[in-house]
């Protein structure tokens, strides 16, 4: 295991832009987004793909779709609908799904190898969910990933294993990302490394783990 805080891509990263479940459900329906400000994440997901097109970088655009009688994301509701911020802007792809990963149930493993693609970059909602399940997978299945911090989000949780809010579920799940499975970073940082060709770094489980034991015994 890699002794160093950064790891990188030893070539020249092929990115494409995952824009995941960019919905008014999220906005004006029965899962708001509270951490990072929701209007700051749309902002940024909506610069990410402006980026994007301006380097020639492919965007994939997910759409969540529930199934029939479920509460939220009700296919043909204005909740179900994406985001004014993604929905005039372009897209090379758009797929809709009904499970967590964006690659259960889709064409989308197949457009990404069909594009040469090796790198996700990972905007969009809920950090803890959809995002987590498609970096989990992504990783799993051999591509680098990267998660745009400032344009994604989460909600908080109460149940009977405990409570969480909002940014602590953003932001425990963020270090675990950067620990093995994502490079994390904000979308400024992002649109310079994409500008410029290069790939993004993350961290280790060792180094990670030693870090958290320094803070622990200062």
């Amino acid at each position: 295991m890699p002794a160093s805080e950064s790891t990188l891509n030893a070539a020249k990263p092929k990115r494409a832009l995952i824009v995941i479940d960019a919905q008014n459900e999220y906005f004006s329906g029965n899962l708001l987004i509270e951490y990072p400000d929701p209007e700051l994440s749309i902002r940024n997901i909506g610069a990410a793909m402006d980026a994007a097109r301006s380097t020639g970088i492919p965007v994939l655009v997910v759409q969540h779709t529930s199934v029939a009688g479920a509460p939220v994301f009700q296919k043909g509701q204005p909740t179900w609908e994406l985001h004014d911020t993604v929905k005039s802007r372009g897209h090379d792809h758009h797929i809709e799904k009904q499970m967590p990963s964006i690659f259960s149930g889709t064409d989308a493993a197949a457009w990404l190898q069909q594009n040469g693609i090796d790198t996700l970059s990972i905007t969009g909602y809920m950090t803890q969910n959809c995002n987590a399940s498609t970096i989990y997978q992504a990783m799993h299945d051999g591509y680098q990933v990267e998660m745009l911090s400032d344009a994604t989000g989460a909600v908080p949780y109460a149940n009977a294993a405990g409570n969480a809010t909002a940014e602590e579920i953003h932001r425990v799940l963020s270090v675990i990302f950067h620990s093995k499975f994502a490079a994390v970073v904000s979308t400024r940082d992002w649109i310079k490394a994409v500008s410029s060709g290069q790939a993004i770094g993350k961290s280790n489980v060792l180094v990670s783990n030693h870090a958290g034991r320094a803070l622990k015994a200062a």
